[in-house]
């Protein structure tokens, strides 16, 4: 096998491959051998017919296309081997030459993972937004526990209002008209949780059990029923009952039962400890996200939109996954937005096309400055990793493939890589008055572009989910871009 590259657009190359005539000879010998038993020629048993007689009548090329198949994957491996590419996009091949007793010619275009120009990246001026844990952030904490182990009340003696739990039938209706998906009975409604449309919630505050009220409201101008959008609606509803919370008390006992702690100040000066710890590696983390995206931005990268496309992909892949664990599909999910999936992944370019800048500048920079994995990080790695999971250190390792030991030398290395680029540059700091305590600075959310639908019908679990789960970036800086390759 010889190869020669020519160089195209934007990181496209066209490579030229030839196969020895003995080579694609003997392919086409092992096709006929492969096929012989299944052809039926009139006079011969099926399979017995000899290969002259098939080639005379079918012709002497019928066995081409598949001796193709068996000599060309390793050829166009070979070559990809031979001239040091990377491929990132499956080649469209197309056949020169072909005929008995010459050589095979075929060409492959591929896209191949660009050249990185590295900008500057030392020196860099990085802003670390400083978020102190304060006592209120705590009390948010306590709150929210309190809530996790509330109990609900069944209340008889006084009005509806605000964070109640109402149980509700409704019909709405648009002119006079009652329209689909506006009728619900034994709905169960928080009060102020804003799950039906503006100004629905609050004129229920007031409402007796058993008591019917009509309410008028008016839908969304980008309300994601083109029927309903922008109209004005009367709904009739009947409260069938109330229950509220009852939230235990704030003291000592209530820290009893929750935690392992005697007493409430121990609890509380355990989540505060906790949340700061929380809040630095939060800080370290945004600083050395924002370092290398200014690094990554600094770099000059002509990037294939293949490359683009492939994480794309793998960012839908993600969000399916994420819709899956809590029931729901993406098809199911794109039918409630009344989007098309090209619509959806449009969503996804700006932000796929930074991970795939980041990732490539990241092994750039490993790549000139020499940073590596030891063994003995990876060791430390697994045994890390091993007590996250309650195993010993030599099962977990045993049990582990050489992806997975791949995956701990680049998670290592990108880490590495981050931190000298922080260590290198010029950090100063911002007052941050956001919470930050349950981000994660490897994990970007992605501006949510579509409208949040909020609906009048009765919502399911999955409507709910639908609108939980928004475009998160499934980053990671650690894991490589995919490309693709032919199998």
């Amino acid at each position: 096998m010889s190869s020669k590259v020519e160089k195209l657009e934007q990181n496209k190359v066209k490579i030229e491959i030839t196969v020895p005539a003995k080579e694609f000879d003997i392919a086409v010998d092992k096709a006929f051998k492969k096929n012989a038993p299944k052809i039926s020629i009139p006079g011969f048993r099926k399979g017995k017919a000899p290969r002259n007689v098939i080639e005379r009548m079918y012709g002497k090329e019928v066995m081409f296309e598949d001796a193709f198949d068996i000599v060309a994957q390793p050829a166009y491996e070979a070559a990809i081997a031979e001239n040091n590419l990377t491929p990132v996009s499956h080649p469209s091949v197309d056949i020169t030459q072909i005929a008995n007793g010459q050589d095979l010619i075929f060409t492959a275009e591929v896209y191949v993972k660009p050249e990185v120009e590295l900008g500057k990246y030392k020196g860099i001026e990085v802003v670390k937004k400083v978020h102190t844990v304060e006592d209120a952030d705590i009390d948010k904490e306590i709150d929210s526990m309190r809530n996790k182990n509330s109990r609900l009340v069944t209340v008889e003696d006084r009005e509806l209002k605000d964070g109640d739990i109402s149980n509700i039938d409704f019909e709405g209706f648009v002119d006079g008209v009652a329209f689909e998906g506006g009728k619900g009975e034994n709905f169960e409604l928080t009060i102020g949780s804003g799950q039906f449309i503006p100004g629905f919630e609050e004129q229920l505050i007031g409402m007796k059990i058993n008591e019917t009220r009509e309410i008028d409201v008016k839908f969304p101008d980008e309300y994601h029923s083109a029927d309903l959008a922008g109209k004005m609606s009367m709904f009739r509803v009947t409260l069938n009952s109330i229950k509220c919370k009852e939230l235990p008390e704030l003291d000592d006992e209530f820290a009893k039962d929750v935690s392992e702690f005697d007493t409430l100040a121990e609890l509380k000066a355990d989540l505060k400890k906790k949340a700061i710890e929380r809040n630095e590696e939060h800080m370290k983390l945004q600083v050395e996200d924002d370092a290398i995206k200014i690094v990554a931005k600094n770099s000059k990268i002509d990037i294939p939109q293949p490359m683009i496309d492939t994480e794309i992909d793998n960012m839908i892949q993600d969000y399916n996954w994420r819709l899956q664990m809590q029931g729901m599909s993406l098809d199911m999910y794109l039918k409630m937005l009344n989007m098309d999936l090209d619509t959806f992944k449009a969503q996804f370019k700006e932000q796929a096309e930074e991970r795939v800048r980041v990732q490539l500048t990241i092994e750039k920079l490993g790549e000139v400055e020499n940073i590596t994995a030891s063994k003995e990080e990876v060791d430390a790695k697994i045994e890390e990793m091993a007590k996250n999971y309650g195993e010993k250190a030599d099962m977990f390792r045993n049990s582990l493939k050489p992806d997975d030991m791949k995956y701990f030398e680049q998670e290592i290395k990108v880490k590495k890589i981050a931190e000298f680029v922080v260590d290198n540059a010029k950090v100063t700091e911002e007052k941050c008055d956001c919470d930050h305590d349950h981000d994660h600075a490897h994990e970007e959310k992605a501006e949510k572009k579509t409208t949040k639908k909020t609906t009048t019908k009765k919502t399911t679990k999955k409507e709910e989910v639908a609108e939980e789960v928004t475009p998160e970036e499934p980053k990671k800086r650690g894991r490589k871009p995919k490309a693709e390759t032919t199998k």
